[in-house]
Parts: C-alpha cells; sequence; structure tokens
C-alpha cells in the first residue's frame, strides 16, 4: 500500500498537527506501508519537537509562515500550490491523506483523487472556513466565503471517507448532510515523552499552568475574570506559557493589574514542557464557545498523560468537556462562569486529594486510549479500510439506499 499524507508542517519542527502526523506514518510504516509525506520547508513552531520519523519527506518551497494574518495567508497558499504540484508529479499513492493545515488542503486530496484516481482520507482537525466565520476573521455574507464553504463541501462529498477528532464535529459533518457512513470519530492523543507523571507537593499555592497556543478560539475573558479575582491571597498561581493572537490582550491586563501571581513564558522544549507539567496542580484548556463541533482542543491529552486534571472552560457539547466527564478526570466550566471556577479552584486547594484522584483517573485513561500507539492505530485503521475498499463499499451502498 503506498500512502501519500500532506501537512503543511512536519517533524522536526515542533506544531502538533505534525507530530501527530508523524505518529500515524511511524504506525503505517510498521503495517508494511510504503509512507511519503508532503511538507513544507517553512516552520510553524519556535522550537525542535521530535526526530522525523524513517519515511520519505518532501519538503517543498513556500514562503515563511508568520503569525499576522498576511505572512499566515501568503505561506498558506504558497504551500498549497507546491503541495498541489509535487502531488500531481509524484508516482500514484494508493490512498491520498489530507490534514487541515493549511485550510482547504482537502482540495489538493480531490484533485489528486480525479487525476490520479487515489483514494482520498481527509483528516480534519478544524472545520473551515466555519471555525473563521464562527471567529469573526471572514464574513459569512462575502462572496469568497461562500465560495470556499461551497469548494469545502465539496470535497468533502467526494472523499472517500473522513476522519474527525470527536463526535461533536462528526454531528456538524452529518447537520449538513455528509452521508454517516463517510464519517469517523478518532479522537487525538498525546506524546508519552513530555507527559510522565511526577509527584506534587501538599503544599504552597495551587499551581495552574496553560500551556500552548492561546489564539483566537480560546476564551480570555473569563480567565482574566478569575485571575483578577484571586490576586492577593497567595492560594493561587497561573502560568501561561506559549504564545498565540491572545496572550498579548492577556499579558497587558495582568501587566495593568499588576497581578504578580501570573507568569508567563515563552514556548517550551520537551524539556521545559516536562518541567512545567511537573509543577502544574491542574492544567488550564479553553474554547469559545461558537467553536462547539468545529475544533477539539488537544491540550486535554498531554495533561491526562501527565496524571493532571483538566480544568475545561468551554462548551458542555465539545469533545473535549465529554471526555473529561466520560473518564473524570477534571471540572468543565461554561464560558463566563468565574465564579463557579474561582470557587473549584478554593475547594481544589483545600482538598488536594481531589486532584491526585483525578489526574490518577486521567492518567489511566491516557495509558489505555489516548497514548500514540493507540491514537494513531485508530487513523492507520480507517486508512487501511480505504486502502482495502471497505469502506468505499459502505459509502456507495449508503448512497444507494438515500436513492432508494
Amino acid at each position: 500500500m503506498k500512502v501519500l499524507l500532506f501537512n503543511q508542517f512536519f517533524p522536526p519542527d515542533g506544531a502538533p498537527t505534525g507530530e501527530q502526523l508523524a505518529d500515524v506514518a511511524e504506525a503505517l510504516l510498521k503495517e508494511g506501508a510504503e509512507v511519503t509525506v508532503v511538507c513544507s520547508r517553512s516552520r510553524y513552531a519556535e522550537f525542535e519537537g521530535r526526530p522525523a520519523p524513517a519515511v520519505k519527506i518532501v519538503r517543498v518551497p513556500g514562503l515563511p509562515f508568520g503569525r499576522d494574518t498576511a505572512a499566515r495567508l501568503s505561506s498558506y497558499g504558497s504551500y498549497l500550490l507546491a503541495a498541489a504540484w509535487h502531488g500531481w508529479r509524484m508516482p500514484r499513492a494508493d490512498v491520498v491523506v489530507t490534514m487541515s493545515t493549511p485550510p482547504m488542503l482537502a482540495l489538493v486530496g480531490a484533485v489528486i483523487k480525479a487525476l490520479r484516481g487515489s483514494r482520498h482520507v481527509m483528516w480534519e482537525m478544524d472545520l473551515y472556513p466555519d471555525v473563521a466565520i464562527a471567529l469573526g476573521v471572514i464574513r459569512p455574507e462575502a462572496i469568497w466565503t461562500r465560495a470556499l464553504k461551497a469548494l469545502a463541501q465539496a470535497a468533502r462529498r467526494k472523499a472517500d471517507a473522513i476522519i474527525v477528532p470527536g463526535e461533536c464535529m462528526r454531528r456538524k459533518l452529518l447537520g449538513v448532510g455528509i452521508p454517516a457512513a463517510r464519517v469517523h470519530t478518532a479522537e487525538n492523543w498525546a506524546d508519552e515523552a513530555p507527559s510522565r507523571p511526577r509527584p506534587r507537593g501538599q503544599s504552597g499555592p495551587l499551581n495552574i499552568l496553560y500551556a500552548g497556543n492561546l489564539g483566537l478560539s480560546h476564551e480570555i475573558d473569563t480567565i482574566c475574570r478569575v485571575v483578577e479575582a484571586s490576586w492577593g491571597n497567595g492560594r493561587l498561581r497561573f502560568v501561561f506559557s506559549g504564545g498565540g493572537a491572545l496572550r498579548p490582550k492577556l499579558e497587558g491586563f495582568c501587566r495593568l493589574k499588576r497581578l504578580d501571581h501570573v507568569s508567563f513564558l515563552p514556548y517550551q522544549s520537551q524539556v521545559g514542557q516536562s518541567e512545567l507539567l511537573a509543577e502544574a496542580d491542574v492544567g488550564l484548556v479553553t474554547q469559545r464557545s461558537e467553536t462547539a463541533g468545529m475544533l477539539v482542543p488537544s491540550k486535554i491529552y498531554r495533561l491526562m498523560g501527565a496524571a493532571i486534571p483538566v480544568l475545561f472552560i468551554g462548551p458542555g457539547e465539545s469533545q473535549a468537556a465529554q471526555s473529561i466527564l466520560r473518564h473524570k478526570c477534571g471540572w468543565q466550566f461554561e464560558c463566563g462562569d468565574w465564579q463557579g471556577i474561582l470557587d473549584q479552584l478554593y475547594r481544589l486547594d483545600e482538598s488536594r486529594e481531589l486532584i491526585v484522584e483525578a489526574g490518577l483517573r486521567g492518567r489511566q485513561a491516557f495509558l489505555q486510549t489516548y497514548n500514540h500507539h493507540a491514537g494513531a492505530a485508530r487513523v492507520v485503521e480507517v486508512i487501511q479500510r480505504v486502502a482495502a475498499g471497505d469502506l468505499v463499499a459502505a459509502r456507495e451502498e449508503s448512497q444507494c439506499h438515500s436513492a432508494t
């Protein structure tokens, strides 16, 4: 089986989507597949992650990735063009897998499927352009927005399978007419290396860690209320490590209010992540309510692997909230409920055995379900079934039933 994988970023770059694709590439290699990855020479992360796996890697030229909109769009566009060109010229693959970095990458897979006869699997981490519309980045009534939606929907309808990281996203796709037989849920996972649990102290302030990107899809207004209301009593300490579009706003708020119990750090290497996780009591994860079903925060899995309970601020119907509820490894609060969050943190400070118990439940779920072996196997199974024609037959049968 020849498999062609597309994503803009790939190790040794530390982009999370690239690292998950590397897990899948390694798992496919162990299954005897011939694997080729088409990625960009440009970088996303400010640090190097894991080494690249021993698969064929084609790094195409492209414009540098930047954090501002213009640089990001130009980098996205240059990779899409280069990926389409190289994908068309390369030897035919049995299965083409496209992720959603950059947005609309599925169009490359759709073109290769049409021209070369390969089967196409879409692995959608985020639903575009829906999430951009929900965040106010693009206007829903604009002509080019409607065109993007039509193209994205056409790619989904022509794909042999669509992999999504949560049932909330699956429901969203079913709601816009994608047949159920074509959409497969494969929850995300985390790597074991930076997530090994370590003993934590029972005294001192309660350490709350937010690690990773703090972008437009994340919620900070509630965080601002919590950190402001908790200042001065010495019971809580907050650490924000990473970057993102909303981090300057949060950092500026804390500086203006002179909140000295909040610290800000840059993105960390694996060693740095391990040190932060070792000191954390509670992990903070957020998601704006408007994006429910359009994306799934993957930060929860790394926290579960480190036996750190999750405090999730976001919609209750999201995959993150449902996973936390199912495994009893944390607590979920709707956006805006800053008082409920603050009360919960104070309860945890007084009864730290609750932290240990929730953390151990999360760690057990990680070992059983969310480690990289189990996670990659979920994706590989779909790819193998598409290659064998199982899911193609199921799709065609579903279409026949719907037609009658």
